[in-house]
């Protein structure tokens, strides 16, 4: 009786792809660390440079997930941004060795959108209709804001005032700086 020979395992879109890799620092971004990308691992990317991405990693010190893109770094390479914050939690210096987990973020705006944002752009047509028509990197730029609190009034009262003041502005004249700036300070 013949044997049915099992396909060669392959990276399907959804699953986790493993790197293992070293913190480097860019020269002309001093201070800004990364994870470098080999160019075998951009390879497995259709259009690298335009997918947004999840990154895991954890390590005995602590565990890191957050939303990412790469960024090329030459000779086929990329790199993903790492803050101080993260590699902290994972206890981290310039040059240690790191083993992380990539794989493409398929949600709508490339990041998990916070409840209470998606709320309040579900109660104002308006809002949404503005949001809906800023760039990728501004709708990334406010969920990622709104998402930095655990707190969910707080969550709830930054989704507010960021789309009160996008509201406020002349549409297709939305600089950050203008939705991100606070309330006036009370007399």
């Amino acid at each position: 009786m013949p044997t049915r020979k099992k396909p060669a395992a392959t990276h399907a879109p959804k699953d986790w792809i493993e790197v293992r890799s070293k913190i480097g620092m860019s020269d002309y971004l001093p201070g800004m660390h990364y994870l470098e990308v080999p160019a075998s691992v951009v390879k497995k990317f259709a259009a690298p440079f335009k997918t947004r991405l999840d990154c895991e990693s954890e390590n005995k010190k602590g565990s890191v997930r957050f939303s990412c893109g790469m960024m090329p770094l030459g000779k086929g390479t990329a790199y993903i941004m790492m803050s101080k914050a993260r590699m902290k939690v994972l206890g981290l210096r310039l040059g240690d060795p790191i083993h992380f987990r990539i794989k493409p973020n398929k949600s709508r705006f490339g990041m998990d959108m916070p409840p209470e944002l998606k709320e309040v752009l579900k109660q104002d047509p308006e809002a949404n209709r503005r949001f809906l028509a800023l760039t990728p990197g501004k709708q990334r730029n406010i969920i990622f804001y709104v998402s930095t609190t655990k707190n969910p009034d707080l969550r709830i009262d930054r989704s507010i005032r960021l789309l009160e003041n996008l509201k406020a502005l002349p549409e297709g004249k939305e600089p950050m700086h203008d939705i991100m700036k606070g309330p006036a300070p009370e007399l």
